[in-house]
C-alpha cells in the first residue's frame, strides 16, 4: 500500500557507539529503513513544498496535500 509521509528532516541522525558511527534515516527516502542509504541527498534542494518521490528518484510536487490529509 503506498502512503504519504510527511518528514521534514533533510539529514541524517548520527547515533555513535564508542567510536563507531550509526547513521539514522530521518527523511523518510532511505532503501534501507531505518538505516541512511544517503537517499537523503534528493531532498536537499526542498522548499516549503510537499513533494512525493517515487522508485527511480523522481519528484512530484504535491499540490493539494490540505485536500488529501483532509479526506480521511
Amino acid at each position: 500500500m503506498a502512503r504519504l509521509v510527511k518528514k521534514e528532516y533533510k539529514a541524517p541522525l548520527e547515533i555513535k557507539a564508542g567510536t563507531k558511527s550509526i547513521w539514522i534515516c530521518m527523511c523518510g527516502l532511505s532503501g534501507n529503513q531505518p538505516f541512511c542509504d544517503k537517499s537523503h541527498k534528493k531532498a536537499a534542494n526542498e522548499d516549503n513544498k510537499i513533494y512525493v518521490y517515487e522508485n527511480e528518484g523522481n519528484r512530484i510536487e504535491v499540490k493539494n496535500w490540505e485536500e488529501c490529509y483532509n479526506d480521511t
